[in-house]
């Protein structure tokens, strides 16, 4: 069963060894992850994606909360919560491509960020679906290079999971 983690952590050396260390421990295998800081200064959230079973996730959750630099740790629900990614690729668009390509771009509501006589850049924002079929799209053209970012997520509705550090 797929789960998503939001984990907020005080933002200090050493914090992301030791989350990511503790699933490995575990045999745990990370298929996302995202950091970056938030509203909140000197708190960064990571956001993990785990196949995982129910139970060894929810041990794991106590593990990580008994580390010293979490402080909160939420599941993520896909109806209660929005999740993304970002997806660069690098695809052949010499002369007689570049108009098929152009169009996949446009069909997708991608962004070519470079191009050059042989290539272009892609980059497009969305869900892992959208994503997963825009590279099926373009794999007839050819994709040199591709790159992703891990997820990011977000909670629905006007409630944070930063205020709930306020509150305790």
């Amino acid at each position: 069963m797929r789960h998503t983690l939001s984990v907020l952590v005080e933002n200090k050396p050493g914090v992301l060894t030791r989350v990511s260390g503790l699933f490995a421990r575990r045999s745990f295998n990370i298929k996302s992850l995202a950091v970056g800081e938030t509203e909140q200064p000197g708190i960064s959230r990571m956001t993990i994606i785990v196949e995982a079973d129910s139970a060894p996730i929810a041990q794991v959750k106590r593990q990580l909360n008994k580390l010293i630099n979490v402080l909160k740790i939420v599941e993520l629900h896909p109806e209660e919560s929005v999740e993304r990614r970002l997806l660069m690729m690098k695809v052949h668009a010499d002369e007689s491509r570049r108009t098929g390509v152009l169009q996949v771009v446009d069909l997708f509501r991608a962004h070519v960020v470079d191009v050059q006589p042989e290539s272009v850049v892609i980059e497009s924002i969305g869900s892992l679906p959208k994503l997963e079929a825009l590279l099926r799209a373009m794999e007839p053209y050819g994709v040199i290079e591709l790159v992703q970012s891990g997820a990011v997520a977000i909670g629905r509705g006007d409630h944070s999971i930063t205020d709930q550090l306020k509150e305790n």
